[in-house]
């Protein structure tokens, strides 16, 4: 299991398992447990061991290992003091002091070294325990009746504060000690207290960051005195909700494991922000930009597997597993444990991933209805939720035993209450009028130990008289990893694929919240969903931390990652996912399938030409207001269907053409995005900014991949053509960069060798390609037309063409003209063979973008209207009201059939012919 795989100690029983929920181990002291009372019929025995101080209890372990661990609870202690042991023997020297402990209780754990429920002894006893340092006993008794009076207080609230309290100290006092750092040159960037989190216990210590490592060093040196991580190690952060608040960090170093190498709690927001922003600055290929949008792609795509998007949706939604309460969460998908066979192909086969398991059974729906009708504000329809640190250890009793008796102090459920059976489990989910669990991801993983009792654990009998034992599987599965491939496969059927997208919408979609959830069967406890509650708007004590706690063990509903109805898979894409794919397989191992014909569109030129002579039949399909400041470039997939485009608001979107929706929204800086073109393959977009920079976007990956420092001022314009990248500059340069596409598509660390640099007297504002490639047209902001020779870089032809900046520039499909469009409100043709201006064509008002065929001109304005020209008559042939300010930048798919254009409005605007 993800959180059990850490490493073992060896020979060491003591765990923070042993402590109560919330509590603290502060310091051990090398100790004797003294058992007798030094007379001669009962003379001292002396058990050595490790006597550890927490903040709600002393636990002593022992060095044999078939002694029972002792743990006595401070709240059950009538007296804590230090006593002298001598024989009242004047001639003897006085013995070393000793701890004395009256309690009313004492628990012993695991005797004889087996994992069971606690014993208990209960009765007024004295504890004796003798330092091996007897000079800190007196220390120790102070420490300890300081706690005992923490123990003892009335509120609940009361004694937590004056626990922290004692915390905060012992954290005050001591700094990290940097003789841990890995080499002398380290360079410490920041310094704070944190806890180190894993599943139902935190241990506080210090954090330190250096030049090249993350440090945590735990307060009480347990498990070991320092945990060091290489940022050069680092391939994901993410920040998380802990307790709910925003306080956690959790750090992993591999790409395809469950567990992470450091979950951090830290005490404030800031100090968690500051060493997030620090390793991702640090991280030059860290994947930071992974939204639920880019996982999205890769899913419908089939570069990812059903599996693989879960786990990611979950991580984004701050399902961890070393949180119980937010462990990942996957669904049932089969409905049938009975079968001899599965038949995956039968969809009776499957459950219902359209309704949550509370609405899988119609006349235990109908009750919970007819209740939540009669309920008073706050509605719920279900007491229970479907994922809970109780439910999760449900499922991992056999391997995680003392994580189930941490939770239950001490104990283990009752034996009918166990996870028995598969299909009993299945049944109680729908029948049962308050279990409405679904299942962990385990269940679809490789791992089946959690099925198995390999740790010959007694967890009691059944009323049938058998031992709980193995779990009982269905009939089709012939053992446990046999079972765990049939659910893999299920889970990875196209059944499945085709269904996933409904439950996704449940619990991580727009069906989670407000009147979709009502209509969806899908309420649960207000107190389960994130910002419904403030816990620090809270000012009781004791009443905060009921609240918290009750939240915890419930269980929390994960945050919301889409507000609108998540698209279904593509499903002609399923077979290139096996059941076997692991989370760390490369998107660009898993190739899609090559769409069928029926998906492209004609790209003869008879379509070209067929759609410029129809060029005055567009009209408006959809408009979207995607972004916050003016749209500034358009770039689009070969099939059409993800659209990208840039902005004054610094921002890059990807939008479906298809779902009408924003899949993705990506920031490099802070500065406005003027461009962006697509690379061969749809695999990574180019985009310019006012930062100076060029970013490498890919879209597979869902990241920033690379960045091009290329100018001295704003990047204007990026242009693409056999392996070279062209990027205009207000710093009044063209450079030309080797850019080999497929190197930047196949992730791999760019060389950006610069290949030319073409001067101009003033900031080039656009540049466009031939056809063919071989020529270079620039204009700049002084409205000058320069023509450039790709293959050596020279200069032919430069005229002052407009008066005033201009805008875009474009070549004929022959190559044999130059359209410009500028300041100076004129469309201007220029012959690219002799430099002259052909002729002029004076607009109402200001163009501003366009396309054309070498004829007719389809160009956008200051007034918002498209205007389709005829540069034959040099007359406006068709005007079309558009966007309600000018429009800003033009798009063309190959074909000419599609057409999506940009404002000031900050829309996007698809256009279609009607013919």
């Amino acid at each position: 299991m993800a959180f059990i795989r850490r490493k073992e100690r060896s020979r060491e029983r003591f765990s923070l398992l042993l402590l109560d929920l919330e509590e603290y181990y502060f310091e051990q002291y090398t100790a004797y447990h003294m058992i007798g009372n030094g007379s001669s019929s009962l003379p001292n025995r002396y058990n050595r061991g490790s006597l550890k101080i927490c903040s709600k209890s002393v636990i002593f372990e022992p060095d044999e290992v078939n002694k029972p661990i002792l743990k006595i609870p401070l709240k059950d202690c009538k007296r804590i003091e230090v006593v002298e042991e001598n024989e009242g023997n004047p001639f003897k020297e006085t013995k070393p002091a000793c701890i004395l402990v009256e309690t009313k209780q004492v628990y012993l754990i695991k005797e004889g070294d087996v994992v069971a429920p606690y014993k208990y002894e209960r009765g007024e006893r004295n504890v004796t325990f003798q330092l091996d340092m007897p000079l800190k006993t007196e220390d120790v008794v102070q420490t300890l009746l300081q706690l005992h009076r923490a123990s003892c207080l009335d509120k609940l609230g009361d004694q937590t504060a004056m626990i922290a309290a004692n915390l905060q100290s012992r954290l005050a006092r001591t700094s990290f000690d940097k003789n841990s750092f890995q080499s002398v040159t380290e360079r410490p960037h920041m310094e704070c207290e944190a806890e180190m989190v894993s599943p139902l216990v935190t241990n506080p210590g210090h954090v330190c960051i250096t030049d090249h490592n993350l440090y945590f060093q735990p307060l009480n040196s347990y498990p070991d005195s320092v945990v060091q991580i290489g940022l050069h190690s680092v391939r994901r952060i993410y920040k998380r909700r802990h307790g709910l608040r925003p306080l956690g960090l959790e750090v992993f170093c591999t790409e395809n494991d469950l567990c992470s190498d450091i979950y951090l709690k830290f005490y404030n927001t800031k100090d968690r922000d500051e060493l997030y922003y620090y390793i991702a600055t640090f991280l030059e290929n860290h994947i930071t930009e992974h939204t639920a949008e880019s996982y999205m792609l890769q899913w419908q795509r089939g570069h990812i597997s059903n599996y693989q998007y879960l786990l990611h949706l979950n991580n984004l939604a701050d399902r961890s597993v070393n949180d119980l309460s937010q462990y990942p969460v996957f669904p049932w998908v089969i409905s049938d444990y009975s079968s001899p066979q599965l038949d995956l192909l039968n969809p009776a086969s499957f459950r219902d991933l359209n309704k949550p398991v509370g609405a899988l059974n119609t006349e235990r729906l109908e009750r919970l209805l007819e209740r939540y009708r009669d309920m008073p504000e706050p509605r719920f329809m279900y007491g229970s939720h479907y994922s809970s640190p109780g439910y999760v250890l449900f499922y991992l009793v056999r391997v995680a035993p003392e994580h189930m008796l941490c939770l239950q102090n001490g104990r283990y459920d009752h034996a009918d209450r166990m996870f028995n059976s598969v299909g009993e489990t299945w049944k109680n989910c729908l029948e049962g009028g308050t279990d409405f669990k679904e299942l962990i991801p385990e269940f679809y993983g490789t791992d089946s130990s959690f099925l198995k009792n390999l740790l010959s654990l007694n967890l009691g009998r059944r009323q049938g008289g058998g031992r709980v034992g193995d779990v009982e599987l269905p009939p089709w599965a012939s053992e446990a990893d046999d079972f765990l491939q049939k659910m893999r496969a299920a889970l990875e059927s196209q059944h499945v694929s085709e269904h996933l997208h409904e439950w996704i919408d449940l619990i991580f979609g727009y069906k989670q919240r407000g009147s979709e959830a009502v209509a969806a069967h899908n309420v649960f406890h207000p107190l389960t969903y994130e910002g419904v509650i403030d816990c620090d708007s809270i000012e009781d004590p004791d009443q905060k931390i009921a609240m918290l706690t009750q939240i915890l063990e419930f269980g929390q509903t994960p945050r919301q990652l889409f507000t609108t109805p998540h698209p279904q898979r593509i499903t002609p894409r399923f077979h290139n996912v096996s059941s076997g794919t692991s989370l760390s397989t490369s998107p660009n191992d898993l190739s899609p399938a090559s769409p069928s014909l029926d998906s492209f569109e004609d790209l003869t030129e008879e379509s070209k030409t067929l759609a410029w002579s129809n060029m005055n039949k567009l009209a408006l399909q959809s408009s979207h207001k995607i972004h916050k400041e003016v749209v500034t470039g358009i770039a689009g997939t070969l099939s059409g269907t993800s659209i990208f485009s840039t902005s004054q608001d610094s921002t890059l979107k990807m939008f479906s053409k298809e779902g009408g929706s924003l899949q993705r929204s990506i920031s490099f800086s802070n500065m406005a995005l003027s461009s962006c073109v697509m690379l061969p393959e749809d695999k990574t977009v180019v985009c310019s900014s006012w930062d100076n920079n060029v970013y490498f976007y890919s879209i597979a990956y869902g990241r920033r991949q690379d960045t091009l420092m290329g100018h001295d001022d704003a990047v204007s314009q990026v242009c693409w053509r056999d392996n070279q990248l062209y990027t205009a500059s207000w710093d009044s340069t063209v450079k030309v960069w080797k850019c080999v596409a497929a190197d930047i598509s196949s992730n791999k660390r760019a060389h950006f060798e610069l290949l030319a640099e073409l001067e101009h007297e003033s900031g080039v504002n656009t540049i466009a390609l031939s056809p063919a490639g071989t020529l270079l047209a620039s204009g700049t902001k002084e409205g000058f037309l320069s023509v450039w020779d790709i293959a050596s870089c020279s200069l032919l032809h430069q005229l002052a063409c407009h008066s005033g900046k201009i805008h875009q520039v474009a070549f004929s499909p022959d190559s044999r003209n130059i359209l410009s469009v500028g300041e100076d409100s004129c469309l201007k043709v220029t012959d690219v063979q002799t430099g002259m201006l052909l002729s002029t064509v004076p607009a109402e008002d200001e163009q501003r973008c366009f396309c054309w065929d070498g004829n007719t001109v389809l160009s956008g304005g200051q007034s918002g209207n498209l205007l389709v020209w005829d540069l034959l008559s040099s007359k406006v042939i068709h005007k079309i009201p558009a966007h309600s300010g000018p429009v800003t930048c033009i798009w063309m798919n190959e074909q000419c059939s599609s057409v999506i254009t940009g404002g000031e409005d900050k829309q996007i605007m698809f256009w279609k012919h009607q013919y």
